[in-house]
């Protein structure tokens, strides 16, 4: 045993109550060390993201053609208003590199955007990257045609339950994946956009999330992301798509197949079912249920419901099975259940 070295895993998370309450196991408690990144000395985190701006600032004019390199950029005033917006936040310095980087604008004219933000915070909220935030929207819609898109691919992005990429997104949302970059191709400093269109597209950060979602920091209606409203358009995507799709013996596999003996069973369910259609089965029971019994949305949301109990509901189950997701049925029949029942309630009070 003493041959053994000595072996630490490092962990970082949210400080969700899920995560605080596991590591207060008793048997975790003596063995565990807990680093609060808010308790660490300010200063040190100011000298780290001064450094992370200097070095990567930078490095973006290292190769640019359209720069002058005997410039003095970034300045060491820009570095100071920088770190002074930052406030202590990594996630808005990264933020703010990643838009200065972008290819689309010269680097000068984005950092000057950024550093005459005005000083007041007054109505940013609680991670300090409200500004930031809707100055890179601004930057990246300012045609009132693109706002639809917007909403309806960036919103989904948001309130899916689990990431899809841009070819999921497309075959969800009926666009074509040239539709899907176009939109948020000046969003990679908020977005992880893989460059392989069949992997998952994700949020850097959740306070993205969270300043989109609430009206009282994402002030211009036309970024703001109204939850209600949009899960009942995902959801009837998600009805849509499964409409369209959904048949019986989905993969073409023999009359009485075991599934476990199928040898290209991963083949036949990517190319006959794909991302798309497998979350679409798997998720929108869920978004139903983020649907309020007061939408405008109801009465559509019934009659698609019925009409794909009528018609998909075995073709549904198979998609399930294939997928190894039949446990989902029974979860989602509950939540129809319950949902049904809210909406019942709802419309007896009226």
């Amino acid at each position: 045993m003493d041959q053994i070295p000595h072996v630490k895993f490092f962990i970082t998370g949210r400080p969700e109550p899920r995560i605080r309450s596991g590591f207060r196991l008793e048997s975790l408690v003596p063995i565990t060390e807990v680093l609060k990144l808010h308790e660490v000395k300010p200063e040190v985190v100011d000298g780290d993201i001064k450094l992370f701006f200097q070095t990567q600032l930078a490095s973006i004019v290292e190769n640019r053609s359209d720069f002058d390199l005997t410039e003095d950029w970034p300045s060491p005033s820009d570095i100071d208003v920088l770190c002074k917006k930052a406030a202590g936040f990594f996630i808005y310095a990264s933020t703010v590199v990643k838009f200065v980087g972008s290819e689309i604008d010269p680097p000068t004219e984005r950092l000057s955007l950024i550093t005459s933000l005005p000083e007041s915070t007054i109505k940013e909220g609680p991670s300090g990257v409200d500004q930031l935030y809707t100055k890179v929207l601004q930057q990246a819609f300012h045609n009132r045609q693109q706002y639809p898109y917007f909403q309806t691919v960036v919103g989904t992005i948001l309130l899916i339950l689990n990431p899809l990429s841009t070819k999921g997104l497309s075959e969800l949302l009926g666009y074509s994946i040239q539709r899907i970059h176009s939109t948020i191709r000046s969003l990679h400093s908020l977005l992880l956009v893989p460059e392989n269109t069949e992997d998952p597209i994700c949020i850097f950060h959740k306070s993205f999330l969270d300043f989109l979602l609430d009206p009282d920091r994402c002030q211009e209606e036309q970024f703001h992301v109204e939850p209600a409203g949009h899960h009942s358009k995902i959801l009837l995507r998600c009805l849509g798509l499964m409409e369209n799709r959904l048949r019986e013996n989905i993969c073409g596999l023999d009359d009485y197949a075991v599934l476990s003996e199928v040898k290209d069973l991963l083949a036949q369910k990517k190319a006959h079912i794909g991302d798309a259609l497998e979350y679409a089965c798997k998720y929108w029971a869920k978004h139903l249920l983020s649907v309020p019994s007061n939408s405008p949305h109801i009465e559509e949301v019934q009659n698609t419901i019925e009409r794909f109990f009528t018609v998909h509901f075995l073709h549904w189950i198979e998609v399930l099975t294939l997928t190894e997701n039949l446990g989902v049925g029974v979860h989602a029949m509950n939540d129809i259940k319950q949902w049904y029942g809210l909406v019942s309630v709802a419309q007896v009070s009226h």
